[in-house]
């Protein structure tokens, strides 16, 4: 009877996942109708929706890519980043300018790496989570953070089931029952993942739902100006970047940097 301990396991890990996806979702729901209704008709920042659609890293891409479309910074397609003008308008820029160095000149990567983590992104980030748009770093209480546990224990569930299949000492149970009890687990896991994907899509890690609210109507908003196409890459990423040297400049890999 050892493929009983193994359906245990599994019961485990799909009952565990599930029940904090659950969770998860009743308390974001509750966060939700109590939100804060000063913030609920208020306009995003560029910077903020970079921050809510992609974390600390975005807001840096959009500051890197707004910087050399204004002709103030040098995006080479080999991967390299310039200053042309050595004064940020605003501390975002002036921190991509500090992570750039005195010499004027650096790698993209880690010009990305150090802005994303400049005060500047913290100060945001913290004024979006009292504003209740963002959910705090290192929580793990996201509906996507939940929704990725249910999904990794998917194949754990399949692994067990096939194991208990596999096992070469008799079961004393008819194999096609054996694989009927673990498809049960299955089935629970599949089904919490189908009702996510229909009630809480998109996932996010970094916007509470009053954010992802925000964030939906800034990507209703008619395209064609400067504005929309910073936001196109503040909410998408640099993907969105219809330039192809301009995006080579993000993508650029062959040379990594080191500290």
């Amino acid at each position: 009877m050892f493929w009983v301990l193994l359906l245990l396991l599994a019961w485990a890990f799909a009952g565990t996942a599930c029940a904090r996806l659950c969770l998860t979702a009743v308390r974001s729901a509750a966060e939700d109708a109590s939100g804060v209704p000063a913030d609920g008709a208020r306009d995003l920042t560029l910077y903020e929706a970079a921050f809510l659609s992609g974390g600390p890293a975005r807001v840096a891409d959009v500051t890197l890519v707004s910087m050399a479309r204004e002709r103030r910074l040098l995006l080479a397609h080999t991967g390299w980043a310039t200053v042309v003008d050595p004064h940020g308008r605003d501390e975002m820029e002036r921190s991509v300018i500090g992570a750039i160095g005195p010499e004027g000149q650096s790698r993209i990567a880690p010009v990305r790496a150090r802005a994303a983590g400049a005060q500047a992104v913290r100060r945001l980030s913290d004024g979006l989570v009292r504003a209740g748009l963002a959910v705090p770093e290192g929580t793990g209480t996201t509906v996507g953070s939940a929704v990725r546990q249910v999904r990794a224990a998917v194949p754990v569930v399949v692994a067990l089931g096939v194991t208990a299949l596999l096992l070469p000492v008799p079961t004393g149970t008819p194999r096609l029952l054996v694989g009927l009890w673990f498809a049960l687990p299955l089935t629970l896991t599949l089904s919490c993942l189908a009702i996510a994907r229909f009630e809480a899509h998109p996932y996010s890690r970094w916007a509470s739902p009053a954010g992802q609210r925000l964030l939906s109507a800034l990507t209703g908003r008619p395209a064609g100006d400067e504005r929309s196409f910073l936001t196109s890459v503040a909410v998408r990423g640099v993907r969105a970047i219809g330039e192809p040297r301009l995006r080579a400049a993000f993508t650029h890999r062959d040379q990594p940097w080191r500290e």
